[in-house]
């Protein structure tokens, strides 16, 4: 139903004000100042006991907020790196991926050009999505992976970065959000394995 005259002045402004956002979770605090612990700590993939955790205070919203790395081309490290350090690149895209061994076989999507994620035009929004498709095809074919998760964070770095993670066949504790976490808990690969799967990924990609 489409609001009009006085309801429509009374629908909620649409916005989000982090200073709401604070005051109401202090409000939701206990005496100690801090939320309970979230429902996700009792699920069978969190990756840490429950005991002893705590939730961290919640803090003061910080404005202007502090630069990202990489805010202008001039300063990115990604638009610095050359071709040769990425596993895969065409006129519009580069693909990274670890060239020191990593815990899981990891990759990261990169515009060739210094833009981010709401930049895109609609036809990079759409190779996005293909590639997105091919990268995931490519950790998929390592022999034991038993699923590839995609995530995409954007307040580390200006420059887009989308990556994909693959998830070991089996390893039921690596399911779902926590496979993030889990890939700074895990202690590397081995050398000779790494290289083989960077090769494989980037022979996978070379050829889809």
């Amino acid at each position: 139903m489409e609001l009009t005259g006085a309801a429509f002045a009374e629908r909620p402004e649409t916005r989000l004000d982090a200073v709401d956002v604070v005051r109401r979770a202090r409000e939701a605090s206990g005496p100690d100042g801090r939320l309970p612990l979230p429902p996700q700590v009792t699920w069978p993939i969190f990756p840490f006991e429950a005991d002893g955790l705590r939730v961290r205070p919640v803090e003061d919203p910080v404005e202007p907020e502090p630069p990202r790395h990489g805010e202008t081309a001039g300063e990115c490290s990604t638009c610095k790196a050359t071709d040769d350090t990425f596993v895969w690149t065409d006129e519009r895209w580069r693909v990274s991926m670890p060239s020191e061994p990593a815990s899981l076989p990891l990759l990261t999507l990169h515009t060739r050009e210094h833009l981010d994620f709401h930049e895109l035009t609609d036809t990079l929004g759409a190779e996005l999505g293909v590639l997105l498709v091919r990268a995931q095809r490519a950790l998929g074919s390592i022999p034991g992976v038993g699923r590839v998760h995609v995530y995409k964070w954007g307040d580390g770095g200006a420059h887009l970065h989308v990556i994909l993670a693959a998830r070991p066949l089996g390893m039921r504790q690596l399911w779902g959000m926590f496979l993030s976490a889990w890939v700074y808990i895990l202690p590397p690969l081995p050398a000779g394995e790494w290289a083989a799967i960077r090769e494989h990924v980037a022979a996978k990609l070379g050829g889809a």
